[in-house]
């Protein structure tokens, strides 16, 4: 167009003229603010640019812009009709209209819009042209989107119905493919199926005959579990038959030892010893004993025990048998004696004159009699009754609170619980941690005796609470302090001193609570008398081993270390009693048991013969425990005991123990040579000294 190439040689003649061959400098953006705002703003054309681009351009290009050009170049001063520009004008007022049209309007609304003459310029002219190309390729450029717009939607409806196409058939491959392989995979499963179900049936056969070997073995098995039943009871018959015989042979021998008492009968032959066949039928006994007590921890007796037994009973027959011939033959003896010295003194008679002559009296024993040379296996009886009165009165006792314990009443029953522990709890706290807190214990429990309240489970508790109560508590305290020896002492030895302190100063104040302890200690531990009870016709061999001190449970007698450890404690809890009296107590007073009932005990035990195993247990126990109170107290006749017991009871003991059982005596033989020859019995383990009551 010619407006087209008049605008580019008005660039050119602009770029050629003074102005455009101006050099600028970078520098002038520090000449100021104002002057850098002014050049980062955007520039602005004229108010009328706007107006000549929206109305003009459209309008000449209806009418011919060629035409309009020629008119332009011949005649300068043309009258030019400027649209507003809607783009950065709403409304721009003219003189000639007040309120120009909208730049958003269509190519209709330019052809109606109103013309107003204007005269023209060059800047204008420059500007409306540069508006004009700008139009004119941006109505081109949206011309051009548009048919590409169109093309594009036209190739990817083209493209979309192509897929689609494609989608379906790789629909249909592919459920092809699947029937294909559901067919195959059907095809495999009926294979295996029937193969399967061939193998399940060969399993099945498989199975059966198994199943008719398995039956096969376990009727075999069954056949012989039964048979192995029936040999098990067989042999269990056959050991209880034993086991009966066993008992009725020691029954048989228990009771032959009882005929080999020396004091039996005959006790005017006393130029005889018969103390052997008395050792000998004790050491049968024991061995006896030790068969039952062997086969009872092993199962059932054996043939073997059975015959030894038997052996033991011959021997025992034939001991009893060489006793009464030894008797017989001693009777003879003293008869034809006798008559010798009758003749003698007949004679002396005749040759002496009438008068009276005194007589010498035989030597005696301190006790009034001649001693013997045998030992005893029974206890005084003055010993025997002592015990007695002490078993009547536990059961005087128990019977005097027999109300409180077989009472149905919730109350009664609930008093008799808080009294019980009121009465144990505080010796089950016994111990030698502190001087104080054993005082505190010993008050606690002397309160409860003299009917004043106690704390007890968060409840104050009194014997006052019931009329029986101070027979209950008094038969519960007693029975608690024999099972602390019984349990804690024979577990730990040092254990006896602070539990029998507190036993003895209790002991002190109350005595009956002394009875009581001593009737229990005599019942759970007989050798503590000492007394050997005696088998007596009629009784139960589980009777008999209860009264021995042996704990028997479901017919089964308890292990002989239990037994040995548990009348240890009993006999060492004894012995610390008698030399210990309480340090706050009455010291002016004399202790309710002393010293002098210790030495008493090992007189007389001294006296019985021996039991082998217990003898020399108890013998250690006690001497390591009370030996040095003892020595103090006696000084050389203490010594003088030891002698006796080193030189004539060693080998008594030594004789009626068996190689297995030889730990205990060769224990107490050390224990004893060692004191006699330091001339020294040493102060026990676990005695209380006088710094521990400031503790």
């Amino acid at each position: 167009m010619p407006s087209e190439g008049r605008c580019w040689e008005t660039l050119q003649a602009l770029r050629s003229s003074d102005k455009g061959r101006l050099s600028y400098h970078r520098d002038w953006l520090l000449r100021g603010e104002e002057i850098l705002e002014e050049c980062m703003s955007i520039p602005e054309l004229s108010t009328y640019s706007g107006w000549v681009v929206d109305h003009i351009l459209p309008h000449s290009h209806q009418n011919q812009l060629l035409s309009e050009n020629s008119t332009l170049s011949s005649a300068p001063n043309q009258v030019l009709s400027i649209p507003k520009s809607p783009a950065r004008h709403a409304e721009v007022s003219s003189p000639v209209s007040p309120a120009a049209p909208s730049g958003t309007q269509s190519q209709d609304e330019y052809s109606q819009a109103k013309f107003v003459v204007l005269r023209p310029s060059r800047g204008m002219e420059v500007e409306g042209c540069i508006r004009m190309y700008e139009e004119v390729h941006r109505m081109k450029g949206t011309k051009g989107l548009r048919q590409w717009q169109e093309e594009q939607e036209r190739k990817v409806r083209v493209l979309s119905e192509m897929a689609s196409e494609q989608l379906k058939r790789f629909d249909e491959r592919k459920s092809l493919k699947q029937h294909k392989e559901y067919q195959d995979l059907r095809e495999v499963i009926e294979k295996s199926f029937k193969e399967t179900q061939g193998q399940q049936e060969k399993l099945k056969e498989e199975h059966r005959h198994r199943a008719k070997i398995l039956n096969l073995k376990l009727r075999e098995a069954e056949q012989q579990r039964q048979r192995q039943i029936e040999q098990e009871r067989i042999r269990k018959e056959e050991g209880q038959d034993r086991l009966r015989r066993l008992y009725a042979l020691q029954e048989e021998v228990l009771q032959l030892n009882q005929q080999l008492d020396p004091n039996y009968q005959h006790k005017d032959l006393l130029r005889i010893d018969l103390s052997g066949y008395g050792s000998r039928g004790n050491q049968l006994c024991g061995l006896i004993s030790g068969i039952i007590r062997t086969t009872t921890e092993r199962g059932f007796p054996t043939l073997d025990d059975e015959a030894m037994a038997e052996r033991a009973l011959q021997e025992m027959r034939q001991v009893l048998t060489s006793l009464q011939q030894e008797i017989s033959k001693a009777i003879e003896e003293k008869k034809r004696r006798d008559e010798e010295e009758a003749k003698q003194k007949q004679r002396e008679l005749q040759q002496q004159p009438k008068a009276k002559k005194e007589i010498p009296l035989p030597t005696l024993s301190p006790g009034g009699k001649q001693r013997e040379a045998g030992l005893q296996v029974k206890a005084g009886e003055s010993t025997m009754q002592w015990y007695q009165q002490l078993q009547d009165t536990s059961s005087q006792c128990v019977l005097a609170f027999d109300g409180l314990t077989n009472s149905k009443d919730h109350q009664s029953k609930k008093i008799k619980m808080d009294l019980q522990k009121a009465a144990t709890i505080p010796v089950s706290q016994i111990s030698s941690i502190a001087g104080s807190q054993l005082k505190e214990i010993f008050d606690k429990i002397n309160n409860l005796l003299l009917g004043k309240a106690v704390h007890c489970g968060g409840r104050a508790v009194s014997v006052t609470n019931h009329p029986q109560g101070l027979d209950f508590v008094l038969y519960k305290l007693a029975e608690k302090f024999v099972k602390q020896g019984e349990e804690e002492v024979a577990s730990h030895h040092e254990a006896a001193f602070p539990i029998a302190v507190v036993a003895s100063g209790i002991w002190e104040l109350h005595p009956r609570v002394g009875d009581l302890i001593l009737a229990h200690l005599h019942k759970k531990c007989p050798y503590s008398v000492p007394f050997y009870p005696a088998f007596k016709e009629g009784m139960a061999l589980e009777e008999y081993q209860k009264l021995l001190g042996y704990q028997v449970k479901d017919s089964k007698v308890e292990q002989q270390d239990n037994f040995l450890k548990r009348m240890s404690g009993m006999i060492r809890l004894y012995a610390a009693i008698i030399q210990l009296r309480w340090p706050y107590g009455n010291r002016q007073g004399v202790h309710p048991h002393g010293l002098n009932h210790g030495w008493r005990w090992l007189a007389q035990i001294l006296n019985m013969e021996p039991l082998s195993d217990v003898t020399a247990t108890l013998l250690f126990d006690f001497l390591e425990v009370c030996g040095n109170a003892l020595m103090k107290q006696y000084q050389v006749q203490f010594w003088k005991m030891m002698l006796l017991i080193k030189e004539e009871y060693f080998p008594r003991i030594e004789a009626i123990t068996s190689s297995g059982q030889m730990g205990s005596f060769i224990r107490l033989k050390q224990f004893l040579e060692k004191c006699l020859q330091h001339r020294e019995i040493p102060i026990p383990k676990g005695s209380l000294p006088s710094s521990f009551w400031r503790s």
